[in-house]
């Protein structure tokens, strides 16, 4: 009985009788053994991997659109959308920084040109008029110190400094942009603007206004115009009046009688009071007193009382 052979042993009888033909050494050829089955396990392998990669990228996407809030949001739909929407003409970029670029190397050229020919110009009338380049040189050297010494060019005269104003300067000039002032009543200075030794206990020792003598009843004149914001009988300024005129407001107190109520408008020189001693006064006068912003300004330096 002929025993059958494998398919690695007829490949090498095959070999054997090819060489022999040739007359050729043989050599032994290495063996490979081949198997369906392994080959079909290999391929079953890569598949499954290829799987399992799938469904790990699938996870991944679900994943992702899960715990994002933003990849998938409307704003950011909105915002791929309005990219997208755009119609990028590549070969129009392509041509402007062309364009650009050679327009900036041109420029360079041009520069570098043109202070060649100026340095050749300069040198070509140097050489032919030297000696009136010297003669220039010394008028202008004569005309710099002629102007040095009579102040004109050369050293500029230096301007002084404005000068820099306090707060109640500034204060000062605001309320003398805003309104004119007149007198509101003849009398003497009683007590000044400012810090006071007073006799009586009850008399505060800052003093916001000044006090101007005169008589019970003298009548007191409005010192600008404006509106009476405030008429009333109560606190230590007694029967006293508030006339407002832009950011500046002015007081009128320890009056006898009110001429005028609250809301009404008055112009300077109208008489809106009597002067008296009512409330926390000594003796009869007027407390006049100047405010901006409810900051009380030395009356003396707005007018002169």
């Amino acid at each position: 009985m002929e025993r059958t052979m494998s398919v690695e042993e007829k490949i090498r009888r095959a070999e054997e009788i090819y060489a022999r033909r040739n007359n050729c050494n043989y050599a032994n050829t290495a063996r490979v053994r081949v198997n369906g089955k392994e080959k079909k396990d290999i391929k079953v392998f890569k598949k499954l991997i290829i799987q399992i990669m799938i469904c790990l990228f699938i996870y991944g996407v679900f994943y992702l659109v899960k715990n994002s809030n933003y990849i998938f949001s409307e704003d950011f739909v909105n915002k791929a959308k309005e990219v997208l929407s755009y119609d990028t003409n590549f070969g129009e970029l392509y041509n402007n920084a062309k364009n650009a670029i050679i327009g900036f190397f041109n420029k360079e050229e041009q520069a570098d040109n043109t202070q060649v020919n100026n340095s050749e110009q300069g040198n070509e009338q140097e050489n032919k008029n030297p000696a009136e380049s010297e003669t220039k040189t010394e008028n202008q050297e004569t005309e710099n110190t002629n102007t040095s010494q009579d102040g004109i060019g050369g050293t500029a005269e230096t301007q002084e400094p404005a000068p820099v104003l306090s707060e109640e300067e500034q204060r000062i000039q605001t309320i003398k942009n805003t309104t004119s002032f007149i007198k509101p009543v003849e009398g003497p200075i009683s007590s000044k603007f400012g810090l006071r030794n007073p006799t009586t206990k009850t008399v505060p020792k800052n003093h916001t206004g000044t006090d101007i003598k005169a008589n019970t009843g003298t009548k007191i004149k409005s010192a600008t115009d404006g509106e009476v914001v405030l008429a009333s009988s109560e606190g230590d300024y007694g029967n006293h009046l508030k006339i407002q005129i832009g950011e500046v407001s002015v007081i009128y107190a320890h009056c006898n009688k009110l001429y005028v109520k609250q809301g009404d408008k008055v112009t300077q020189g109208q008489e809106i009071a009597e002067v008296g001693s009512t409330g926390n006064s000594t003796g009869p006068h007027l407390h006049f007193e100047i405010r901006l912003n409810e900051t009380a300004i030395d009356p003396e330096k707005i007018l002169q009382l």
